[in-house]
């Protein structure tokens, strides 16, 4: 297994890597809309959030020699199901190959963040 960490992503804020490698594929862990360079959620709207989270979800994707376009599986969680729309406009703008998907309405997301996004892709490292 393999630990992947970018500087270009939010730092873990707990006991957990930003995404693991394990044969030839790569978890990553949820992102929420932290901006790296301020460690701070600095997005108000869902669709801002949503762009946040995927900048996050691409600089490890990247890291991790993966892209959206290797994506088989992501979850996503909303903490309003009423931002599903604007959500899913964001997201078709990044994985466009339409892998498969869970999306969840939650109580609470981690600082209080709108969307949280994990995804499992294709890896060649």
């Amino acid at each position: 297994m393999i630990k992947i960490h970018t500087e270009k992503a939010p730092a873990a804020v707990g006991p957990y890597s930003q995404a693991v490698i394990s044969n030839g594929m790569v978890y990553t862990s949820g992102q929420i809309a932290i901006n790296p360079a301020s460690n701070a959620i600095e997005a108000a709207t869902i669709e801002e959030q949503t762009e946040q989270v995927m900048r996050n979800l691409g600089a490890v994707l990247e890291t991790a020699g993966s892209s959206f376009d290797k994506a088989v599986k992501t979850t996503c969680f909303l903490a309003d199901m009423n931002d599903f729309a604007a959500f899913n406009e964001v997201y078709g703008k990044y994985f466009k190959n339409l892998p498969a998907r869970s999306c969840v309405a939650v109580k609470t997301l981690p600082k209080n963040a709108l969307v949280e996004v994990e995804v499992i892709a294709e890896t060649i490292l």
